[in-house]
Protein backbone atom coordinates (compact mmCIF):
# COMPACT_ATOMS: atom_id res chain seq x y z
CA UNK A 1 0.00 0.00 0.00
CA UNK A 2 1.35 3.47 -1.15
CA UNK A 3 1.91 5.98 2.22
CA UNK A 4 -0.25 8.55 0.78
CA UNK A 5 -3.32 7.90 -1.05
CA UNK A 6 -2.93 10.54 -3.71
CA UNK A 7 0.93 12.56 -4.03
CA UNK A 8 0.20 15.63 -6.28
CA UNK A 9 3.54 17.28 -8.03
CA UNK A 10 3.49 21.02 -9.19
CA UNK A 11 5.35 21.61 -11.71
CA UNK A 12 7.34 25.06 -10.78
CA UNK A 13 10.11 25.25 -13.06
CA UNK A 14 11.12 28.98 -14.37
CA UNK A 15 12.84 29.19 -17.64
CA UNK A 16 15.20 31.86 -18.70
CA UNK A 17 15.69 31.34 -22.06
CA UNK A 18 11.73 32.67 -22.97
CA UNK A 19 10.44 29.05 -23.56
CA UNK A 20 7.06 28.69 -22.01
CA UNK A 21 7.04 27.30 -18.26
CA UNK A 22 4.69 26.71 -15.88
CA UNK A 23 6.17 29.02 -12.80
CA UNK A 24 5.25 32.14 -15.30
CA UNK A 25 2.21 30.98 -14.73
CA UNK A 26 2.17 31.36 -11.13
CA UNK A 27 2.83 27.59 -10.68
CA UNK A 28 4.42 28.34 -7.01
CA UNK A 29 1.57 30.17 -5.83
CA UNK A 30 -1.25 27.83 -6.97
CA UNK A 31 0.59 25.21 -5.32
CA UNK A 32 0.45 26.77 -2.16
CA UNK A 33 -3.15 27.44 -2.49
CA UNK A 34 -3.94 23.68 -3.16
CA UNK A 35 -1.98 22.48 0.00
CA UNK A 36 -3.36 25.22 1.87
CA UNK A 37 -7.09 23.56 0.91
CA UNK A 38 -5.87 19.79 1.15
CA UNK A 39 -4.78 20.95 4.71
CA UNK A 40 -7.73 23.02 5.67
CA UNK A 41 -10.11 20.07 4.11
CA UNK A 42 -8.08 17.67 6.56
CA UNK A 43 -7.02 15.84 3.49
CA UNK A 44 -3.45 16.19 4.18
CA UNK A 45 -1.58 13.53 6.00
CA UNK A 46 -0.15 9.96 5.81
CA UNK A 47 -2.64 7.74 4.56
CA UNK A 48 -4.49 10.61 2.68
CA UNK A 49 -3.25 13.27 0.20
CA UNK A 50 0.82 15.11 -0.52
CA UNK A 51 1.25 18.20 -2.35
CA UNK A 52 4.72 18.92 -3.24
CA UNK A 53 6.90 20.78 -5.38
CA UNK A 54 8.67 19.07 -8.27
CA UNK A 55 11.34 21.12 -10.89
CA UNK A 56 10.50 20.31 -14.81
CA UNK A 57 8.01 17.75 -15.51
CA UNK A 58 8.37 18.66 -19.49
CA UNK A 59 5.41 19.47 -20.18
CA UNK A 60 5.46 23.17 -20.25
CA UNK A 61 4.23 23.80 -23.52
CA UNK A 62 0.75 22.42 -22.50
CA UNK A 63 0.07 25.09 -19.88
CA UNK A 64 0.94 24.37 -16.37
CA UNK A 65 0.97 20.75 -15.03
CA UNK A 66 0.21 18.70 -12.46
CA UNK A 67 0.37 15.11 -11.89
CA UNK A 68 -1.35 13.30 -9.84
CA UNK A 69 -0.34 9.55 -8.54
CA UNK A 70 -0.92 6.93 -8.41
CA UNK A 71 -2.97 6.78 -11.18
CA UNK A 72 -0.43 9.18 -13.16
CA UNK A 73 -3.18 11.82 -13.92
CA UNK A 74 -1.89 14.51 -15.48
CA UNK A 75 -3.87 17.92 -15.56
CA UNK A 76 -3.86 21.53 -16.87
CA UNK A 77 -5.26 24.39 -15.14
CA UNK A 78 -5.93 28.13 -15.71
CA UNK A 79 -6.99 29.27 -12.29
CA UNK A 80 -7.73 28.96 -8.71
CA UNK A 81 -11.55 27.36 -9.80
CA UNK A 82 -9.77 24.35 -11.90
CA UNK A 83 -7.89 23.66 -8.74
CA UNK A 84 -10.71 23.54 -6.51
CA UNK A 85 -12.32 21.26 -9.01
CA UNK A 86 -9.49 18.52 -8.93
CA UNK A 87 -9.17 18.95 -5.18
CA UNK A 88 -12.66 18.16 -4.86
CA UNK A 89 -13.47 15.66 -7.72
CA UNK A 90 -10.32 13.88 -7.77
CA UNK A 91 -8.57 14.16 -4.32
CA UNK A 92 -11.81 14.46 -2.34
CA UNK A 93 -13.70 12.06 -4.35
CA UNK A 94 -11.78 9.70 -6.93
CA UNK A 95 -12.96 11.16 -10.17
CA UNK A 96 -10.84 12.09 -12.88
CA UNK A 97 -11.10 15.60 -14.27
CA UNK A 98 -11.24 14.55 -18.11
CA UNK A 99 -11.90 18.46 -19.30
CA UNK A 100 -8.43 19.10 -17.20
CA UNK A 101 -6.52 16.12 -18.48
CA UNK A 102 -3.38 16.73 -20.96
Amino acid sequence: MSYYRYHVFFCTNVRDDGRACCGGHNAQGMRDYVKGRVKELGLAGPGKVRVSTAGCLDRCEEGPCIVVYPEATWYTYVDQDDLDEIVREHLQNGRRVKRLEI
